[in-house]
């Protein structure tokens, strides 16, 4: 009786160790380069200063020209546009390339 028990058991003990394997190769597959990402962003945005150069996500380049709170304003092409975005629609900083 002991030993039929013992049977049925393990197949679910065995199934429960294979999910909890899928669970963390996810987890270190998935979620943690995404944390890692998102914290460079935070990290990238936080830095931003007048004067810095920028590509929006949406491809707009410019020059940063005003920042207050969550927004940014930002200077393009020879006209001098100006155009107010969220600071989270930066997707780099582009580095002045030294000779």
């Amino acid at each position: 009786m002991m030993e039929e028990q013992l049977a049925t058991v393990a197949p679910l003990i065995t199934t429960i160790i294979y999910i909890a394997f899928i669970v963390g190769i996810m987890y270190l597959m998935v979620y943690r380069p995404q944390k890692k990402r998102e914290k460079k962003e935070r990290e990238m945005r936080e830095s931003l200063k007048v004067g810095d150069k920028i590509i929006t996500k949406c491809g707009i380049c410019g020059k940063i020209v005003n920042i207050k709170d969550d927004e940014i304003t930002i200077e393009t092409s020879v006209e001098k546009t100006k155009i107010v975005l969220k600071n989270w629609a930066v997707g780099e900083v582009i580095k002045p390339i030294e000779a």
